[in-house]
């Protein structure tokens, strides 16, 4: 394919000089340039693309995309564009032949709920007979196959390979998570979308955005972006729900639980077993539990809807779906305990844990909760989560999460601000993560409940830059027998 076949849709400042070489393969690595490589210089948060144009170039890279001409000439054509993320996402579009066109593409986007509602999409289509892909922060699947997922979504090259394969085995649908810094990065840039889902917005990431302002804006552009064709469905009990489709060229459709919406939705009953549920007047028993899943169930429907599936078997598919890895997962002990794996690292995210266990637990149950925080990672949320832990517990121990290249007593020290001096008297800290675990099932009396939060399915603890085997429920599982 040609290079002026492949920018073609590219919002292109300059280029110099001007040619059209053939392009076999792009490149944003330049390590892995070959010869024939396009090569889309990338501004990361750890290198800066730019800066490896020469090399590139040395190794064989026929064209260059960029956002800042090299000081000295290359003796390749250079385009010069205002985003290469964006630009990246285009060409490589394009050069997969627009793959996303060829399927119903579904994005969910939001603080919370986004793996949940992508991956029970993604299990009720196949239920219902049809060829899907899955783009979530678990794992990836090209129909059947099953594959590592690194990201919450993929860089742009990833997924239009993994989009063109998706069509190449004849899948009708992919339902894909939509990270804020996906958005930002212009990862997602040159696809189709048949439709978006907008969750929730809470605190998160404030580290990258700056300010939850221009983290609602980054997921309302989203929306902005969207064709008239698409359907952009939204939870109008969140504040931000409304927002997000202002400026939006897409078919805006609503549901809610509180309020009244095009598709609505209520918990009738609930216990350790699941719940039951009203949508648009029709009974859903499901495993699922609280207010939280009620609307990434309720999310799932209506997209189902809007897809063109029919009521009674979109419910008939969702009663049958089991819970998605590490969200509100239980493990259960000979001793009595019930301990549950929940992914819940935002302080909303923990305030649904904590509020759907602590709904059904008995008067003579306990709630112990072990967490903690990230490194490297926003740490105005830290303080919330431990309030949230406190209050909401009978015991909290706090411990390490993923510490990455930070001290783990000091991540718990900036949590601990967040509570009285009296406060912090009656909390637990503990920062080997497996001690804190063994440590609340010991002290945990009989009948209780033991939330472990904040990894959730991941099975390995990154400590110094290496990632290191651990996981939680496998722990449990192990302790607890």
């Amino acid at each position: 394919m040609t290079l002026n076949t492949l920018i073609q849709t590219v919002d292109i400042i300059r280029t110099q000089p001007h040619s059209d070489p053939e392009i076999l393969s792009i490149c944003f690595d330049s390590r892995k340039i070959t010869p024939g490589a396009l090569f889309v210089a990338i501004r990361g948060t750890q290198a800066d693309g730019h800066q490896y144009i020469k090399q590139a170039v040395e190794q064989g890279a026929v064209a260059v995309v960029c956002e800042q001409p090299p000081a000295s000439k290359v003796p390749v054509p250079c385009i010069e564009v205002a985003h290469s993320g964006e630009a990246l996402g285009q060409i490589a579009s394009a050069f997969y032949g627009h793959p996303s066109k060829a399927l119903k593409l579904v994005g969910i986007t939001g603080t919370n709920g986004k793996t949940t509602t992508a991956t029970l999409l993604y299990r009720l289509f196949k239920d219902l007979g049809y060829a899907c892909g899955l783009f979530s922060t678990i794992e990836n699947y090209v129909d059947n196959c099953l594959l590592p997922s690194h990201h919450t979504t993929p860089d742009s090259l990833e997924l239009n390979q993994l989009l063109a394969d998706m069509v190449a085995k004849g899948c009708a649908y992919c339902f894909m998570e939509v990270s804020s810094h996906a958005i930002a990065q212009g990862r997602i840039a040159g696809l189709h979308f048949s439709g978006a889902v907008f969750s929730n917005l809470t605190h998160d990431h404030l580290d990258y955005h700056g300010s939850f302002a221009a983290y609602l804006q980054c997921k309302k552009s989203f929306f902005d972006h969207l064709s008239p064709e698409s359907f952009a469905l939204v939870n109008t009990d969140d504040k931000n729900g409304k927002v997000m489709v202002q400026n939006s060229a897409a078919h805006t459709y609503t549901y809610a639980c509180k309020s009244p919406a095009d598709f609505h939705g209520r918990i009738i009953e609930q216990s350790v077993e699941g719940m039951f549920l009203n949508i648009d007047g029709r009974e859903l028993s499901s495993s699922f539990i609280g207010k939280h899943n009620a609307y990434n169930l309720l999310a799932v429907y209506a997209a189902a809807r809007l897809l063109g599936a029919e009521p009674q078997e979109v419910l008939q598919a969702l009663s049958k779906l089991p819970s998605v890895s590490g969200r509100l997962e239980y493990v259960k002990g000979k001793k009595g305990i019930t301990a549950v794996v929940d992914y819940a690292h935002t302080p909303d995210a923990l305030s649904n844990a904590l509020a759907t266990l602590r709904e059904i637990l008995m008067p003579e149950q306990a709630l112990y909760t072990v967490v903690g925080c990230g490194g490297d990672r926003d740490k105005a949320k830290r303080p919330k989560m431990a309030r949230i832990a406190y209050e909401q517990s009978t015991q909290v121990i706090f411990t390490s999460d993923n510490p990455r290249s930070e001290d783990p007593m000091e991540i718990i020290k900036e949590m601990l601000q967040g509570l009285t001096r009296s406060e912090r008297a009656h909390c637990i800290c503990i920062t080997d993560r497996r001690e804190a675990i063994k440590t609340a099932l010991l002290m945990a009396p009989p009948k209780s409940i033991v939330l472990v939060a904040g990894k959730g399915h991941e099975n390995y603890q990154e400590v110094k830059g290496i990632k290191h085997h651990f996981d939680d429920k496998e722990l449990l599982t192990e302790y607890l027998a």
